[in-house]
C-alpha cells in the first residue's frame, strides 16, 4: 500500500531537526526544471507562479542561490500547510516515521515523487503550472507516466489523499492491476456531498497521521478513521472510492 498527498506551496528550510537519508528519485528531471526555471525573467516567473511581489521576489532569491545537493531538508519537514499541520511529522515517534517512510509518497510539481526523508530544497512550482519544458506542454506531459509506473512498481494499492491537481498526474497512468482508492471528506448537504478546502487538508493530514499510528496496511482498515468528526459513510462508497462524511455538531 501506498499513500499520495499533495505538496504545500509553502515551505521551509531545517538542517538541524532530521538528516535526510537520501536524494529524490527524479533529481535529474528536478535539475532539469531547475535550469528551465532559472532562464526565465523574474516576470515570467511571477505569471507562471501567479503570486504577489513578496512572495515572488522571495522565489526569485531561492532560484539564485538553489542547491539540489547540499544543505537539504527531509521532504515531510519542508512543508508547511494544514495538512502537514494536522499530520505533525514532527511529533512521531521512530514506528511511525518508519511507517511513512515506507508507505507514504508526496507528488511534487518539481521532484515528481518523494519519500518522506528523501532530501528537498524549497521551490515554487504547481503541477498545474504551464511550464513547457523539452518539448512537453506543460508539467502532466513532462512527467507523463513516470509516477505511476514507480508506484505501480512498489505496490498494487495506492490510497489518494491528494488533491486532483496532483492525483491527476498519476492516476491514468496506472495500471488496471493497481487498486487506485479515492478518500474523499465532505459533509452532507441535502443529497449531495460537498467537499471545503481547508477541512478536507486537516482531514487528510489526520488521516495520515492515524494510519501512521496504526501502522496501518490493509486498506479496508481505512474505513475505521473516525477523527475531526468524520465517519464512514458505507451507502455512498465503493471499492474505489471511500467516502467520510462530517457529522453534524
Amino acid at each position: 500500500m501506498r499513500i499520495i498527498i499533495s505538496p504545500a506551496k509553502k515551505m521551509r528550510r531545517d538542517v538541524d531537526s532530521l538528516a535526510p537519508l537520501g536524494l529524490p528519485v527524479f533529481l535529474a528531471e528536478a535539475q532539469r526544471l531547475k535550469e528551465t526555471l532559472c532562464a526565465m525573467s523574474p516576470e515570467d516567473l511571477q505569471a507562471l507562479w501567479r503570486c504577489g511581489d513578496a512572495i515572488a521576489k522571495l522565489n526569485v532569491e531561492r532560484l539564485e542561490t538553489i542547491d539540489l545537493r547540499r544543505d537539504l531538508t527531509p521532504a515531510i519537514l519542508a512543508y508547511e500547510g494544514i495538512q502537514y499541520q494536522y499530520m505533525a511529522p514532527g511529533v512521531f515517534e521512530t514506528a511511525q516515521l518508519s511507517y511513512i517512510q515506507t508507505h507514504l509518497r508526496i507528488l511534487s510539481g518539481f521532484y515528481g515523487l518523494l519519500r518522506p526523508f528523501d532530501g528537498v530544497t524549497p521551490y515554487r512550482l504547481e503541477m498545474q503550472a504551464r511550464l513547457p519544458v523539452d518539448g512537453c506542454r506543460d508539467l502532466y506531459a513532462f512527467w507523463g507516466d513516470k509516477l505511476a509506473r514507480t508506484l505501480a512498481a512498489e505496490t498494487d494499492v495506492v490510497v489518494n489523499l491528494a488533491s486532483k491537481e496532483y492525483s491527476r498526474a498519476v492516476q491514468p497512468h496506472l495500471p488496471p492491476s493497481v487498486r487506485f482508492l479515492t478518500c474523499t471528506f465532505g459533509e452532507k448537504k441535502e443529497e449531495k456531498v460537498i467537499e471545503k478546502g481547508t477541512m478536507c487538508k486537516m482531514a487528510r493530514g489526520q488521516m495520515v497521521r492515524y494510519l501512521a499510528e496504526g501502522g496501518v496496511t490493509d486498506p479496508e482498515e481505512i474505513r475505521n478513521f473516525s477523527d475531526l468528526g468524520y465517519r464512514f459513510d458505507p451507502d455512498r462508497s465503493d471499492a474505489e472510492h471511500y467516502v467520510f462524511i462530517k457529522e453534524e455538531p
